[in-house]
């Protein structure tokens, strides 16, 4: 035992020395991947400053004037609150943008192709024709989603938030840059704080992106109330040049809030294109029901329709 006792120490050296000495019998070799690619030297991660980041932003949004977009959307309703997303496949859609914020929205129905919905916006006012339910319905923008068929609650300016990121308003938001890097993701995090009545940076975010370092695209936007809970979460990816302008070819939108969620495929897209005024009006058509949502700054025109509701 003695013998055993005494040679303990030297062994114990023994271990050490080759630890530190780095022998490969104790140590072994674990790859990262990028997207599923093993990393490699000669393609090291990007960096970039908050206010690089932010230009980056501003660079996107400054480029796009106007497009006119055909889609292949996925609409869903429910929401990972709840357990259960119900998705819609095969709707084919258009997607119409002038700034400063007139969108046009039309869906069509799976197979038949006739439409399912249309909506249209100008920054303010919004209004929605569910064909399907033989609906018209007129609203403010910032009337609250209420309605327990989730389709209703399609708004026009949720799609416009999240189609066309917009850069940090510094009057009113404060960024602040986050690295979120680890042996799954390689990504910036970069975090618009709220300002106060007096331009007090507030402990409560506005808006968040994350930026893949591969090549700084971006792929991610949430968008957050004041209480911090998410409102819109929308993912982006295969971002290419339509045009000589960058463009994402998908882009999934959540908002769990609300109750529903859209991916859309980009299958052609012109940008910069001019559009006419009258691609963004939406009159009522005859027969359908009207439904008054919120305040919106000018009455529906008026028609023959069975009864009008308002909320």
């Amino acid at each position: 035992m003695r013998k055993l006792h005494r040679k303990a120490p030297v062994a114990l050296a023994l271990v050490l020395a080759c630890f530190f000495s780095g022998c490969d019998v104790f140590t072994t070799v674990r790859p990262i991947k990028r997207h599923g690619k093993p990393v490699s030297a000669s393609q090291p991660l990007l960096t970039a400053t908050k206010e690089e980041l932010n230009d980056r932003i501003a660079r996107v949004y400054g480029a796009i004037e106007s497009f006119n977009a055909t889609v292949d959307m996925t609409p869903s309703t429910g929401s990972v609150y709840k357990g259960q997303i119900t998705e819609i496949k095969d709707v084919k859609g258009y997607v119409l943008f002038t700034k400063p914020a007139k969108i046009r929205i039309i869906g069509l129905v799976p197979v038949v192709r006739t439409k399912a919905f249309d909506m249209v916006s100008d920054g303010i006012d919004f209004r929605f024709h569910l064909s399907q339910k033989n609906l018209y319905v007129h609203g403010s923008n910032n009337a609250p989603a209420v309605s327990q068929n989730k389709i209703e609650n399609l708004r026009p300016d949720a799609f416009l938030s999240s189609m066309l990121v917009r850069p940090a308003d510094m009057s009113t938001e404060a960024p602040m840059l986050m690295d979120a890097t680890d042996e799954d993701n390689a990504a910036y995090t970069l975090l618009f704080l709220r300002r106060g009545p007096g331009g007090e940076v507030l402990a409560s975010p506005s808006r968040a992106f994350t930026f893949d370092r591969l090549d700084l695209s971006i792929d991610r936007q949430m968008v957050y109330d004041e209480s911090g809970t998410i409102v819109s979460d929308t993912r982006y990816s295969k971002w290419q040049a339509y045009n000589g302008v960058m463009f994402p070819g998908r882009i999934d939108i959540n908002r769990w809030k609300d109750g529903y969620g859209v991916v859309m495929d980009i299958t052609k897209i012109q940008i910069n294109e001019a559009l006419k005024e009258e691609q963004f009006q939406l009159p009522q058509p005859e027969g359908t029901q009207l439904q008054v949502i919120g305040t919106p700054k000018q009455e529906a025109p008026k028609q023959d329709h069975p009864k009008q509701e308002q909320k």
